[in-house]
């Protein structure tokens, strides 16, 4: 069985940051995906190296993930290097914000 890297991207649309209330995804939080056979690896990045979020979004993701037929097993790892800035943002959160574009 194939898993769609569109399931995988709509899921993780799902995947809300509680204290901004906009996607993982949007916020350019997710830097890749890679598929191979039943697992599905994340690398992903937070906004500033000492969010208290990780362990949450590594539980969110991982839950949404799996909910995907197919998928048995989900890794999510967490990477600092490039750093995060407002520009790996959607314009779509950009303007949610209030940033200038």
């Amino acid at each position: 069985m194939t898993i769609a890297h569109d399931q995988i991207i709509e899921k993780l649309r799902q995947c809300l940051d509680p204290e901004l209330g906009i996607n993982i995804v949007d916020l350019g939080l997710i830097y890749s995906i890679n598929v191979e056979g039943s697992q599905v690896r994340v690398l992903m990045t937070l906004t500033t190296p000492g969010c208290p979020l990780d362990s949450y979004f590594t539980k969110d993701i991982t839950s949404k993930l799996k909910s995907i037929k197919g998928i048995s097993d989900v890794a999510v790892e967490l990477t600092f290097e490039p750093p995060w800035s407002p520009a790996k943002m959607s314009d779509e959160s950009k303007d949610l914000l209030g940033f200038v574009n």
